[in-house]
């Protein structure tokens, strides 16, 4: 999951999170996964209802967030340009009349519209709605006065382990894509 890739510029592509009743059973099992996976602060962290800045430990990389708005909105909407070069390649191909007596107005429109429908498919990356259920699950727990453990794993195996472990300590566990 982790990419240096045209997309996204974070290191985690997944999130993760157990619902725990008390303090000291969080704290515990965050311990025990750090150690056992070796993981950073970061990566795993507990977040109590007393917490000022929830978000911030839900979404610990501002950075690569922003890495990822810059790099899904320039990639998508150069892919918005060529389809819309693309469709104009092929209604020119089918010589349809429209496109053939004024060919700069038609590509013209088919690149603007290909580059707003590729930023908004760079939009929609960036908002990253696979998380949202995640984002909820823990803002509900810690609204009844419980705690929560969230993990952000860099990879497919680490997410699958992670996920397993945390199942085994809590029943209420949610994670996105």
């Amino acid at each position: 999951m982790k990419t240096d890739g045209p997309v996204f510029g974070e290191k985690s592509l997944s999130k993760l999170a157990a619902v725990f009743d008390s303090r000291e059973q969080a704290e515990d099992v965050a311990a025990r996964l750090r150690q056992q996976f070796n993981l950073d602060g970061a990566q795993l962290q507990v977040i109590s209802p007393e917490d000022p800045h929830p978000g911030r430990k839900i979404e610990p990389e501002s950075r690569g967030i922003r890495q990822t708005a810059i790099k899904a909105h320039i990639t998508f909407a150069i892919l918005g340009i060529i389809a819309g070069l693309v469709i104009f390649a092929i209604l020119r191909g089918m010589h349809i009349t429209a496109v053939t007596s004024s060919p700069l107005a038609v590509a013209g429109v088919l690149v603007f519209f290909g580059a707003v429908f590729g930023l908004f498919a760079g939009g929609l990356i960036t908002l990253r709605p696979d998380q949202d259920h995640v984002v909820m699950k823990v803002r509900e727990a810690l609204d009844s006065g419980r705690f929560v453990i969230v993990a952000s794993p860099t990879d497919h195996s680490q997410r699958g382990q992670l996920s397993d472990a945390l199942r085994t300590e809590s029943g209420d566990v949610a994670g996105s894509l």
